[in-house]
């Protein structure tokens, strides 16, 4: 039995969004500084009541080789992920896990409260931690 779908033309709109994001993620990430390889780690931005959390994956990254920096509103978060030992002679049969340069450049909102970010990581996990300003808080209004 077939099942109806309604057409939902944002649902779409979003949907080829990331698609692109993803081309241009990638076509990016292999085009890196002076021909090295950058890859682009996954990440996902939420939003709460009083700060926005960034969470980017990026297992087998040392702490000390990521670099956090905020310019204009933008959050930009590099580093490297070192290959363990090169063997000359090895043959992969197949070969996924991205090492080299990484670089991931977030636009934030104007809200936000530059002073306060924090940035933990842990089991490969950055979390950084972005606080609104306090104008951006929302609050509830009483009425009188």
């Amino acid at each position: 039995m077939a099942r109806l779908v309604r057409f939902d033309p944002f649902r779409e709109l979003e949907a080829l969004r990331r698609e692109m994001e993803k081309v241009f993620d990638n076509f990016l990430a292999e085009r890196g500084l002076e021909g090295e390889f950058v890859w682009t780690p996954p990440i996902e931005v939420k939003e709460t009541d009083d700060r926005y959390v960034i969470r980017m994956d990026i297992p087998g990254v040392e702490k000390e080789n990521v670099k956090i920096e905020i310019s204009d509103n933008t959050l930009i978060v590099s580093g490297e992920r070192k290959e363990e030992k090169e063997e000359k002679e090895a043959n992969y049969y197949r070969r996924e896990i991205a090492y080299g340069s990484f670089y991931r450049a977030i636009q934030l909102p104007s809200d936000i409260n530059p002073e306060e970010i924090k940035a933990r990581y842990e089991n490969g996990v950055l979390t950084i931690t972005v606080p609104k300003s306090e104008k951006a808080k929302k609050r509830e209004i009483k009425i009188e």
